[in-house]
């Protein structure tokens, strides 16, 4: 059955090209704002520009330079795999940490709520000060990027020696992605919002600034005082107990609390 809509000039246009051209239009959107501002973001321009020099050099009939990328066209796509390694494996996991792919596979991300539990726990006890970015949609590749690369699982252990006074990586922002802790010693942007009813430090103003800038979920750990807060949305909800820090992950992450626990 032909489905067919309408002809520019011979060539028909049907459904299925009208929807091939929206998806690969989404998918080419998606990848760009997942790149914007990395460092893969640079070397795919300079790909572009070695890939238009070796389209370019044909026709200026520059033999030599053409006989050369001709030859190399059969590791172009090993050097795609290697040189973009990281942001492959950081797609891959984005599209498994999806909405879509949640709703037909039961992702739990309740392990990693109650290790950024119990590192709080943990961090409150021992006066240490703490600040925890917990991403969600919104990319925060602009931020990880000024800080040091981890990769690791999370776990309440390697959080607290992370903020240790003495640890080298302990000042600036812990950022948690596709449940792996991210990077660590991360600069946040401070909020510009006057707030004279709080007497904010660096950390909160911190935690209260991305969260204008992005969807993620901020914890703060106060050295002074010990007190949690959590920061969303450009709001920022202190003096928290371990208990109400509990349930807003389990909320915001849209996770079933554990039995015999309800809501706050």
């Amino acid at each position: 059955m032909s489905l067919t809509l309408f002809k520019i000039g011979f060539i028909p246009v049907t459904v299925m090209d009208i929807a091939d051209i929206l998806i690969m239009s989404f998918i080419l959107y998606r990848s760009y704002l997942f790149i914007r501002g990395s460092r893969g973001a640079q070397m795919l321009v300079g790909l572009v520009i070695i890939l238009l020099f070796s389209i370019i050099t044909p026709v200026l009939q520059m033999r030599g330079i053409s006989w050369i990328f001709q030859n190399l066209r059969t590791v172009w796509l090993v050097a795609f795999v290697i040189l973009f390694q990281p942001e492959l494996r950081r797609i891959l996991l984005s599209v498994g940490q999806s909405r879509l792919i949640r709703y037909f596979v039961k992702v739990s991300g309740n392990r990693v709520i109650e290790e950024v539990v119990e590192a709080a726990a943990q961090l409150q006890q021992r006066g240490y000060g703490a600040l925890i970015v917990m991403g969600r949609e919104t990319g925060l590749k602009p931020v990880a990027e000024t800080g040091v690369r981890i990769q690791a699982e999370v776990s309440a252990p390697l959080l607290v020696s992370l903020f240790i006074p003495r640890s080298p990586l302990h000042d600036g922002a812990v950022i948690i992605q596709n449940d792996l802790i991210d990077t660590a010693k991360c600069i946040l942007p401070l909020t510009e919002n006057p707030t004279p009813q709080l007497n904010l430090g660096t950390r909160h103003r911190a935690a209260i600034g991305l969260s204008e800038e992005s969807d993620a979920v901020v914890i703060v750990v106060s050295e002074e005082t010990g007190r949690i807060s959590v920061a969303m949305a450009g709001e920022l909800k202190y003096d928290l107990t371990l208990e109400n820090l509990r349930h807003i992950l389990y909320q915001t992450f849209n996770q079933a609390l554990p039995k015999g626990e309800k809501g706050a």
